[in-house]
């Protein structure tokens, strides 16, 4: 099974070679469940983080195969697939540079967060960003909207309020929420 996965790989790496498929590091810490992780980018599942190398493989209906630090996972476009296709989806996914020298230079209560992929007051939209992933765009349709909705999980949601200043005034429905 495994060297039949292996050749599998091998294949759709090569393919996405010749198709000139992004190549890059994380935006934005990243939840899985398994090896599929939703554009909902649900909190509670565990967490891949910020920086880490990112090829897609291939595109397919509302999803992108890739390999995220050598592991294969399947990136599902399902709930802002109305707003933008996956492939508009995976250009935000995938940034040219690692954010972890960005982060790195971040005051202390602002990398702990991003570390722990939680949100304190204060945060920059950019901070929130990597910390836990841009916002769905069905619920929140742009980034300069004075509220985002996230989501812990397919249940749990939860909501960052911006302040005047353009950092988080507060949130609402995060559990350990340290800060906020």
């Amino acid at each position: 099974m495994k060297k039949a996965l292996a050749a599998i790989t091998t294949f759709i790496a090569t393919a996405a070679a010749a198709q000139d498929l992004p190549a890059g590091f994380t935006c934005c810490n990243l939840h899985h469940d398994k090896n599929r992780i939703s554009d909902a980018n649900w909190t509670h599942a565990p967490m891949i983080p910020a920086g880490a190398t990112i090829r897609v493989l291939a595109y397919g209906n509302y999803e992108a195969n890739v390999e995220i630090d050598g592991q294969p996972f399947v990136i599902a476009h399902e709930y802002g697939r109305k707003q933008e296709n996956v492939q508009q989806f995976m250009s935000r996914i995938v940034v040219n540079a690692s954010p972890r020298g960005k982060i790195a230079s971040w005051p202390e209560p602002m990398r702990s967060a991003v570390a722990k992929g939680t949100v304190v007051s204060g945060m920059t939209r950019e901070q929130v960003i990597v910390s836990v992933g841009y916002p769905p765009m069905h619920r929140t349709p742009t980034l300069d909207a004075p509220v985002w909705n996230h989501w812990q999980s397919r249940a749990g949601r939860f909501e960052v309020y911006w302040g005047a200043d353009g950092k988080v005034e507060r949130t609402n429905g995060v559990k350990d929420r340290p800060g906020s």
